[in-house]
């Protein structure tokens, strides 16, 4: 099993360009099959969830390769329906697919999606949603058969939460379908208009994305397109904690300041000075870090669940108390244990965690149990004094390219042990 070793105690210092986001690239991906003719993804990071979802797009007939940081994909002729449990089980993102293949193919079988253990995930509302367009669903023995006997038609669709994958679903569902589809209470995230403004450029009609009502105008078809991936907002969430973590000072390159509002007015309550300009974000930590009263994870514009783990891991060592609420999924403390066999002093009670700053973190063998609880650990172990081991580094490829080499480059004593 392969791990991280970390030498902590060293201070970050330096500039850092930050990757393509995960989280956007995926739907991305999906989306490139309802193309008609050939699509250049650039800034595509090289993950293990990209590659998967490469994966279930060739299993479907649509041509997908990836060099360096470029996906390039074909889906004349593709007319697969059929996505295997193994693909399924390697990513929760991979039900996004659902509506992709429904909107190239009228049909679609699948199973449950895997991924981060995170608490119940249900896709019910995805699935009410694709009801309302026209799409028959039978649910068996862990499989999900759709169909579409009378096409896709466009509908008002009321989400009971501003869900990214049910708005992204319907999207790539709706996008050319008859007719027009109004999301009320759709998902605000930045991915969201990635997503609108990449399928408009292969020729759709898509008003709205970042607003809670969305407007899908169906069209007749789409074609392919040259798209650059939005940047990651939580990677720079994650490198603007290891500054803080270090006392170090980062740049961060190609980053939308806008994106990540919540999260460095987070950090500057802590007490780092953070300046940003149009793409770029300066974090200096150079003072000791102070608490934060309260912290609640919220849809965005809120702060983002994605960043809570990356956030606690900094707190452990501020000065004070500070108070987590995760409001969005109910397992999202597994990361807490791994902490405080670093020394971190918290305590949690249902879907609150209580952070009593500690003078240093010691270094620990830990292990990782999902993807953002797994940079998080990452964080800690750079602040921490002495060598540090993080296992299940599976988890953390699924977010982040080559991280060794990335935190290595701002002055990070890390390395990968096979």
């Amino acid at each position: 099993m392969q791990r991280l070793i970390i030498n902590g105690g060293k201070r970050l210092c330096g500039e850092i360009r930050v990757q393509g986001a995960k989280n956007s690239a995926l739907p991305l991906l999906a989306g490139c099959l309802l193309a008609e003719g050939r699509t250049v993804l650039r800034r595509c990071p090289e993950l293990t969830d990209v590659f998967a979802a490469c994966r279930i797009l060739n299993e479907l007939g649509c041509k997908c390769s990836f060099r360096k940081d470029t996906a390039v994909t074909d889906p004349v002729g593709a007319d697969g329906y059929r996505i295997t449990e193994e693909l399924m089980r390697e990513m929760r993102s991979s039900i996004v697919f659902l509506g992709a293949v429904l909107g190239k193919t009228g049909r679609c079988e699948l199973s449950y999606p895997g991924g981060c253990e995170l608490g119940p995930r249900p896709i019910d509302m995805h699935l009410a949603a694709l009801k309302q367009l026209g799409v028959r669903i039978c649910e068996e023995h862990g499989r999900i058969s759709c169909t579409c006997p009378k096409g896709i038609r466009g509908a008002v669709i009321d989400l009971p939460f501003p869900s990214v994958g049910a708005t992204e679903n319907i999207m790539l569902a709706a996008v050319c379908a008859e007719g027009d589809t109004v999301i009320r209470n759709a998902a605000r995230e930045p991915e969201i208009a990635d997503l609108a403004n990449f399928l408009n450029r292969c020729g759709a009609d898509i008003r709205g994305a970042g607003c809670s009502t969305l407007r899908i105008c169906g069209v007749k078809k789409l074609h392919g397109c040259e798209y650059d991936v939005m940047p990651d907002r939580i990677a720079a969430a994650t490198y603007m904690a290891a500054a803080a973590s270090t006392g170090g000072e980062l740049g961060l390159l190609g980053i939308r300041c806008d994106d990540v509002q919540a999260v460095t007015a987070v950090f500057e309550e802590m007490g780092a000075a953070v300046y940003c300009t149009n793409d770029r974000i300066f974090i200096s930590c150079v003072k000791p870090l102070k608490a934060v009263r309260m912290i609640r994870t919220m849809p965005y514009p809120g702060f983002p669940t994605d960043a809570q783990a990356l956030v606690m891991a900094a707190l452990t060592t501020a000065r004070g108390s500070s108070m987590i609420v995760e409001n969005i999924f109910e397992s999202r403390f597994r990361h807490v244990d791994e902490l405080v066999r670093m020394g971190a002093d918290i305590k949690v009670s249902g879907r609150t965690a209580v952070i009593q700053g500690v003078k240093k973190l010691c270094s620990a063998n830990v292990r990782a149990h999902d993807l953002r609880g797994g940079a998080a650990l990452t964080v800690a172990a750079l602040g921490a004094e002495g060598t540090s081991s993080v296992e299940g580094v599976c988890y953390i490829d699924r977010g982040y390219e080559f991280i060794e080499n990335v935190l290595g480059s701002v002055g990070a004593d890390i390395h990968r042990e096979f």
